[in-house]
């Protein structure tokens, strides 16, 4: 049996809190998602005056990290500049960059998505927040 490294309710505080600060910093108004390494949620916020929208959408950005190991960008990337449309049939996906998932030792131990701005700026707010958990 393998033992794998998992995300704790302390370690997605730090994540989120770092996250937070990162999007106060550029008063960025955003949602934040944290889930395990299957997409299941773990912290979920909405920030005072992000759209009711970006809830689903930080979700799915992160769940779409987690499910394909790789961030988000590399689905939108696979739809916008490699054509494949069939891409966007692949169900609970949500093919937007702003999903980045949480490898330690080379294990996907979750993702983190955020929603509310730009998408590349939405991808740098969750680099923040891993950022402060794995240094």
């Amino acid at each position: 049996m393998k033992i794998k490294p998992c995300l704790t309710l302390a370690d997605c505080k730090t994540i989120a809190a770092a996250a937070e600060h990162h999007a106060q910093a550029n008063r960025w108004e955003v949602s934040i998602a944290i889930v395990d390494d299957g997409g299941h949620l773990l912290w979920l916020q909405r920030m005072d005056g992000a759209a009711i929208s970006t809830v689903r959408v930080c979700e799915g950005k992160a769940r779409t990290a987690a499910w394909g190991r790789k961030p988000s960008r590399v689905y939108e990337e696979t739809v916008n500049k490699e054509g494949r449309v069939s891409a966007m049939m692949m169900p609970g996906m949500v093919h937007m960059e702003g999903g980045v998932p949480i490898v330690t030792d080379g294990v996907v131990v979750g993702a983190v998505g955020v929603s509310g701005v730009k998408s590349s700026d939405d991808a740098a707010i969750a680099e923040a927040g891993i950022k402060a958990l794995l240094g």
